[in-house]
């Protein structure tokens, strides 16, 4: 991948899809779009102009993973610190936030693309609430990709939530006690249903998780990029994967046991097929 970074101007995005292995690609991509604010400052424009921007990455990353046919991509688009933020640049985000939803709904459908929402939605702007409900109720039989926006998310949160929406359930039936798995604690979470990221991909260079997803990225590949999300485009995307691709999955077990399970899984399908 150095080589390939290196030579940006020679290897086109076409010769990196042709690189990739169409059975090896992640069911679930998250993403923490980061960069728009020093995008603007590089280019000596204002914030708002960068979050302009960075609505034309998103398009392109949702158009490519339902082109790679990637079942889920969820994007970290509003975080609960970010309600601290300057009110113009907040009101800016609705806005903007708004209208994407709006504009895109026909997309969606065409596409085939179900939208979803995860985070605390009711501190959301009622107008934009509304218009979210009503894009993901019209989108809600789409079965090709899964489209998560998280949105006044926060990974902390989610699992204090989690843990007083079940203890709550089960208050009646404790009697002293009570048996909670990692499957049932996830049952509560805002992403229950939904596959852990198998991939995340940062932008802009920084080296930190940002109360995004904790829960569910326990064994997640990270992906660094010092590209700023509006930068961001299909070449990017296909370099993140390219390099998750290099990767050997463990999940706490050594490498001969990962290709032990491999083999054996192989030879079981093997001799399925030959019966």
């Amino acid at each position: 991948m150095a080589g390939m970074k290196r030579g940006r101007d020679v290897v086109s995005a076409n010769d990196l899809l042709n690189l990739l292995d169409r059975k090896r690609l992640p069911n679930h991509i998250a993403v923490i779009m980061d960069g728009n604010g020093r995008w603007a400052e590089k280019k000596a424009l204002s914030r708002v102009r960068g979050h302009r921007e960075g609505v034309k990455a998103v398009r392109d990353t949702v158009k490519t993973c339902r082109e790679l046919r990637i079942p889920y991509l969820t994007l970290y688009a509003f975080s609960k610190e970010n309600w601290d933020r300057p009110k113009f640049e907040v009101k800016t985000l609705m806005h903007l936030l708004k209208r994407y939803l709006a504009l895109e709904e026909k997309s969606l459908m065409k596409n085939n693309i179900r939208l979803k929402a995860i985070g605390a939605l009711s501190d959301l702007p009622s107008p934009v609430y509304e218009m979210l409900k009503r894009v993901m109720k019209k989108t809600r039989k789409n079965t090709a990709m899964v489209l998560v926006l998280a949105l006044s998310y926060g990974g902390r949160t989610e699992i204090i939530q989690a843990m007083k929406k079940l203890f709550h359930s089960r208050r009646k039936s404790l009697n002293g006690s009570i048996d909670i798995d990692e499957q049932t604690f996830s049952g509560y979470l805002y992403t229950r249903g939904m596959p852990d990221p198998d991939l995340l991909i940062r932008t802009s260079g920084e080296y930190r998780l940002s109360n995004f997803m904790l829960w569910q990225m326990a064994y997640t590949e990270l992906y660094i990029t010092e590209t700023l999300w509006p930068d961001f485009r299909k070449r990017d995307l296909l370099e993140a994967l390219l390099d998750y691709q290099q990767r050997e999955r463990r999940f706490g077990l050594t490498g001969d046991q990962i290709r032990e399970s491999e083999e054996t899984h192989h030879t079981r399908l093997n001799r399925f097929h030959r019966q």
